[in-house]
């Protein structure tokens, strides 16, 4: 089995929240894929809420607190992410934004990216298309076809067998095959020389 490691990133503020619950539903569908493509997905949630102070300490300071240099590292090392956010004021979250502003430059370049949000009326589902999808292409991420967004009516009684179910399942494969094609990651190393020493004094 090839070993691939999957960041969920969950952007919800309310404990329990429907964007966490969306996250897990989409992982769980994504570890299942992999895995009939003979893949072993080792899955990492990466809650936001719990890290709104040390990302505003970050953006002022330009230091990144243990807590999130650890989700800073999980992200560079990923094969692959799921990315989840409430919908406030027709877009992201500030949060959600914020995050991503602090990771280091090219951290997502060449990744896949599974999109997904969540609000109360399926008015604001095209937040996908016209927010995330531009920010994940600008972080040079490689968005799936396929985003998955959730209304309050998509956590009714026919959720597990209903549309939404649809969409997680498909978004989860083309998030799967991506995995599966593609060669672990492997971080860079900011500290790693370019040149050999031997190089370097040649030049001296």
């Amino acid at each position: 089995m090839k070993q691939r490691k999957l960041v969920v990133i969950s952007a919800g503020l309310s404990q329990p929240s429907s964007t966490r619950l969306l996250a897990d539903q989409l992982s769980a569908a994504a570890g299942r894929a992999a895995a009939q493509l003979g893949v072993t997905a080792e899955v990492q949630v990466v809650e936001l809420r719990d890290l709104a102070h040390e990302v505003v300490d970050h953006m002022l300071t330009g230091f990144a607190p243990a807590a999130l240099k650890s989700a800073q590292d999980a992200v560079a090392a990923a094969d692959a992410l799921i990315v989840v956010t409430p919908v406030f004021s027709a877009s992201y979250s500030g949060l959600f934004k914020s995050f991503f502003d602090v990771l280091e430059q090219d951290a997502l370049a060449d990744k896949p990216v599974l999109l997904a949000a969540t609000a109360g009326t399926a008015r604001h589902s095209l937040v996908l298309e016209h927010a995330l999808r531009p920010l994940f292409a600008y972080l040079h991420a490689v968005p799936v076809p396929t985003s998955v967004f959730a209304a309050s009516d998509d956590w009714g009684a026919n959720s597990v067998e209903g549309p939404l179910r649809g969409r997680i399942e498909r978004a989860a494969t083309e998030l799967a095959r991506e995995m599966e094609r593609r060669e672990p990651a492997t971080p860079v190393d900011p500290f790693a020389l370019t040149e050999s020493f031997e190089d370097m004094m040649k030049s001296l």
